[in-house]
């Protein structure tokens, strides 16, 4: 078996086998692995404790006792998986990676680990977001579409980080009623780094203008500290065009999810103006619901707009919201 750095370990298309606990792997994984444990949850319990209070001998006698009548089922598993060759790794390529490498490889396989585990990823991980990045920020009104903006730019050519995609969130309140479920922050950020890192960090790289918790999840510290120092570029599209997007975007949710929201916001909006939108979801009117949010979220917006006019490069006012035109003219400077 050999090992590889983080780079050299990423750059193979071999099937990625992840050997912690089960529970380890769903707090955070890197996106194209496959849960290969050597112990469960609770066997990964019991050795560490045995470990802790009587030594490493007696942990190692009793993981050996553990593996032993799954060896057969490791070796079918990975038969099945199809390949002569995986790449492997476990919290620090210490002892599981090794041992499971060792019976793979008896038995034929070929197998490649990760020098120093998945802590080695998380760490490239980090050493990624800790660069001098050159992040341009698009931000606007709720409803501006920035989103969709991006991805268009992405078709165009442009190197963007989609923070909402990879969040599964888009971040207030109403959010919530669209999201799917969310990763874990750990795993949040693995996400973005598998798509990061294909990045020419030499060019611009596109982001939105989010806070530092989109949903559940945080964003990494140093990427959300760039973001906050780079330029900003200010699109601005019509209300109407902003209005006609919102209702197009939650019209199928269900009146619970939009009353449920907009209780989210009660304190902000007032008890006259949430009555006032909670009636109108309740008629299905939700142009006139959309309009008494956005009021609020405008006002919200502005604050934080203002507090960085600094960073504001460019001010783009468009008279539509033709998306692929707004991504052209961003690029390109072209209408």
């Amino acid at each position: 078996m050999h090992s590889h750095s983080c780079p050299e370990f990423l750059s193979s298309n071999d099937p990625i086998l992840d050997v912690r606990s089960p529970s380890e792997f769903a707090s955070g994984h890197i996106p194209a692995a496959l849960n290969f444990p050597l112990f469960s949850d609770e066997e990964r319990a019991a050795v560490g404790t045995l470990y802790k209070n009587e030594g490493r001998e007696t942990a190692i006698k009793k993981g050996l006792e553990f593996v032993g009548p799954k060896m057969r089922g490791f070796i079918e598993a990975a038969e099945k998986i199809g390949g002569t060759s995986f790449r492997m790794h476990c919290w620090r390529g210490g002892m599981r990676s090794q041992s499971m490498a060792w019976l793979l490889e008896s038995y034929g396989f070929q197998v490649s680990l990760l020098k120093g585990g998945y802590k080695a990823y998380r760490s490239a991980m980090h050493d990624f977001f800790s660069q001098d990045l050159d992040l341009r920020v698009l931000t606007g009104h709720t409803g501006s579409q920035k989103t969709e903006i991006l991805l268009a730019m992405r078709a165009l050519g442009a190197q963007v980080l989609d923070l909402e995609g990879a969040a599964g969130h888009q971040g207030s309140s109403f959010g919530n009623v669209l999201s799917q479920g969310q990763p874990s922050t750990e795993h949040f950020h693995n996400l973005l780094y598998e798509e990061a890192r294909y990045f020419d960090c030499s060019k611009p790289i596109w982001v939105e203008d989010e806070s530092y918790m989109i949903g559940r999840v945080a964003l990494v510290s140093s990427l959300y500290g760039i973001k906050e120092k780079s330029a900003h570029y200010h699109i601005q599209i019509p209300d109407e065009a902003r209005l006609d997007h919102l209702v197009k975007g939650y019209g199928e949710v269900h009146k619970k999810g939009l009353i449920s929201a907009t209780e989210g916001i009660r304190k902000k909006l007032g008890n006259e103006r949430a009555d006032e939108a909670i009636g109108f979801i309740q008629e299905g009117r939700l142009r006139e619901a959309a309009q008494i949010a956005l009021h609020y979220y405008d006002k919200q917006y502005q604050r934080a707009l203002d507090n960085k006019k600094a960073l504001i490069k460019e001010e783009y006012i468009f008279d539509h919201g033709d998306i692929q035109r707004i991504a052209q003219h961003v690029l390109h400077g072209n209408t």
